[in-house]
């Protein structure tokens, strides 16, 4: 898919050294994720291979250049919970704003629909008010994409020495 100066692709085993480029500046800079420590390329390459089992994993390019990613996940290992994934996105830190998430999301999207996915959820980390690792720019960013409020849990993760809260967010793709 071209949009622009975007393309989107299925993310490779070589994609894996960027998207953890990608990944560890909201891991050791941000309350973003909820990991402490960054992980590997390798981890990134075991990652990509668990999710694209069952799930879509997608990455943006940008003149030839991996600018984002995103993918799909189980919410649940429950059989009833088949049609039900969770949904994740990060884009580079400095390609912000430049409508990649939205192109990621619809993308990611369309391949869920047409798996039979129903419904998707999204956990954003979030805070009453922002400081310097926590904005509540993913909160608003997946309220334009269509993702309500469903879920507000409170003190659940704790990094760089502050307690965060946990929003889930659910988004109905389709009839069941």
């Amino acid at each position: 898919m071209m949009d622009g100066a975007l393309n989107i692709r299925e993310v490779t085993l070589e994609d894996a050294e960027r998207l953890a480029e990608i990944y560890s500046h909201y891991v050791l800079n941000t309350a973003v994720s909820f990991e402490y420590e960054a992980p590997t390329a390798e981890e990134f390459r075991q990652r990509i291979l668990h999710t694209k089992e069952k799930y879509p994993y997608l990455v943006c390019e940008k003149d030839g250049v991996v600018v984002g990613y995103t993918y799909a996940s189980a919410y649940s290992v429950r059989d009833a919970y088949s049609w039900t994934a969770t949904t994740s996105i990060y884009v580079d830190k400095d390609c912000r704003r430049q409508g990649i998430g939205s192109a990621l999301y619809k993308e990611l999207e369309e391949r869920l629909r047409k798996q039979g996915i129903v419904n998707l959820l999204a956990g954003t980390a979030f805070c009453d008010e922002e400081d310097e690792f926590l904005t509540h720019d993913s909160f608003n960013y997946h309220s334009r994409m269509g993702y309500t409020k469903v879920a507000h849990m409170k003190g659940i993760g704790k990094k760089f020495g502050r307690w965060y809260d946990l929003v889930w967010m659910q988004k109905v793709l389709q009839e069941g």
